[in-house]
């Protein structure tokens, strides 16, 4: 249960807007999102903290809640955990912003941005430019090449 009023607010705004989840998910969107944005951070470690705090939990019990949010289903706990599709958010979440945007606004940039995380990943995003910023509204992580050259050598011992 959210005790906290921003959360449960959030919460509702998300379920709204992404009105395509269920209930479990939109929560575990909007828990993220909002400890992200509290946090600066998207440690998982970081946001639990947070939420536990402002929840009245343990860190252990919303660190846990998280995990499985992201994490395929035969790896959750439970009987009717189901994988949870990012993808199917873009299109929504494109919608979102733009009805967000001035009505003066006719046209918008888009920007495809890569970014490599040390030689393990890199994560490709898909921004809305506006007002100096990017707003991301979709986005994928690939292992770089890098990274899997070196798995397969190691693989070959």
């Amino acid at each position: 249960m959210l005790k906290n009023k921003h959360l449960l607010d959030w919460s509702c705004i998300v379920s709204k807007q992404m009105a395509h989840l269920s209930i479990p998910q939109a929560i575990g969107l909007a828990t993220w999102s909002f400890g992200v944005v509290m946090t600066k951070s998207s440690s998982l470690t970081q946001v639990s903290q947070l939420i536990a705090d402002i929840n009245e939990e343990k860190p252990n019990t919303v660190r846990q809640r998280l995990k499985e949010w992201y994490q395929e289903a035969p790896a959750k706990k439970g009987l009717h955990r189901r994988d949870f599709d990012v993808s199917s958010c873009f299109a929504p979440l494109l919608l979102w912003v733009l009805s967000l945007l001035p009505k003066n606004v006719e046209d918008i940039a888009l920007a495809l941005d890569a970014t490599s995380i040390g030689d393990k990943f890199t994560v490709l995003s898909m921004n809305i430019l506006l007002g100096g910023s990017g707003i991301p509204i979709a986005g994928v992580y690939c292992q770089s090449h890098r990274a899997r050259k070196l798995e397969t050598s190691a693989g070959k011992n």
